[in-house]
């Protein structure tokens, strides 16, 4: 694991939040709902360690199925799409929402 240290200056919100600079999630592929670990580092600050999207394990065979019927269904696949989209960043699907 190579450290870069990134010449960016980003504060804290009165609400404890901090914007992370396009060019940074860019390169590291965070999209919005993406999660984290974090970690303290004993007088020095915070880490941030992204977590890889869950699979949705015993629910792939019916997504599968869903979008392999969603004409019959009269479904749109990019509303398939949006809505995993969506199952993903909720408590159900696998990452706790703060």
């Amino acid at each position: 694991m190579a450290v870069k240290k990134y010449p960016k200056l980003v504060q804290c919100d009165k609400r404890g939040q901090i914007v992370i600079p396009k060019d940074i999630r860019r390169e590291l592929k965070i999209d919005e709902g993406t999660g984290f670990w974090m970690y303290t580092v004993t007088d020095e600050g915070i880490l941030l360690k992204k977590i890889d999207t869950p699979s949705f394990g015993a629910h792939s065979e019916i997504v599968r199925n869903i979008e392999e019927k969603s004409d019959k269904l009269k479904i749109k696949k990019s509303s398939v799409k949006k809505t995993l989209q969506k199952y993903k960043k909720t408590t159900e699907g696998g990452l706790d929402v703060i």
